[in-house]
């Protein structure tokens, strides 16, 4: 591994100790609490998605406090699946750090090497040649997980052609692209016309829709992930609203028709979220 010269953090000894404290945290809870001592890669592998998910809400929320609890608890799960591979005699937290550093000097050749890279696209597209080359994959596509959830799959596979310069050059051919998937999808599922829908085409059309607006959101520098969860949240503060305007008065949610329901709902719209 070259060397890095980067300067020493005066701050530095106070995080190593914590790192190592957390170290020895692990290494007794593995050894006398009965829970820990009996976890495996499987059984800590949905916890470890649930807490990814609860650093994200903390992320969306712009809440620092909840940021740095949840990046504490991942770090434990880091350590936790470095421990029982040590005890596999597979590898451990060691080999980890510094394989993720030998990794970053390789990907990063315009810091560590005489590569040139302008701006921010060109070090994406080396990163995606470098990565290609290492995992010899037979496709740019090869290295996204089957597993991620579709929209945000939609976003990666998306990423990785424009890498090696498979993507459209300007936003209007995107927009215009949008527009032509959503004029096949109404062709299919017309509101207008009686008939049986085809709903296999139908769905096909939609998911053509979606992707095309994955890729205009991409364009204009916005994470389609993030604007549907804001959304999402935006939706269920103001039904929630609705529901709690609805108890005061002494009503059902069910017995209320739409127009009674509207109202509340255009005063949710003009409170701010906390």
């Amino acid at each position: 591994m070259p060397k890095i010269n980067i300067p020493i953090d005066p701050d530095r000894g106070r995080k190593l100790r914590a790192f190592d404290s957390l170290l020895t945290i692990m290494d007794e809870l593995r050894e006398k609490c009965p829970w820990d001592k009996k976890q495996t890669f499987e059984s800590l592998r949905y916890l470890t998605i649930e807490e990814v998910y609860e650093l994200s809400d903390g992320i969306l929320n712009h809440d620092l406090d909840e940021i740095k609890k949840e990046l504490g608890d991942l770090m434990l799960h880091l350590v936790f699946y470095s421990k029982i591979a040590s005890e596999k005699e597979a590898f451990d937290i060691g080999d980890v750090l510094e394989n993720i550093c030998e990794k970053l000097i390789r990907r990063h050749p315009h810091v560590y090497g005489d590569v040139d890279a302008e701006d921010e696209e060109a070090v994406k597209q080396n990163w995606e040649k470098i990565k290609l080359k290492e995992k010899g994959n037979n496709s740019v596509l090869g290295g996204v997980p089957n597993a991620l959830p579709a929209l945000v799959k939609a976003m990666r596979v998306q990423e990785k052609a424009r890498g090696v310069g498979f993507d459209w050059e300007e936003k209007e051919q995107v927009w215009e692209k949008v527009r032509e998937e959503m004029e096949e999808f109404h062709r299919e599922f017309n509101l207008y016309e009686e008939g049986k829908i085809d709903k296999s085409t139908a769905t096909n059309e939609f998911g053509d829709l979606l992707f095309s607006l994955v890729n205009y959101a991409r364009f204009i520098d916005i994470n389609p992930e993030d604007a549907l969860e804001r959304t999402n949240k935006k939706f269920i503060r103001r039904f929630q609203y609705l529901e709690n305007e609805t108890m005061k008065a002494g009503k059902k949610i069910s017995d209320m028709s739409l127009e009674e329901m509207d109202v509340y709902w255009e005063q949710a719209k003009n409170i701010k979220p906390n």
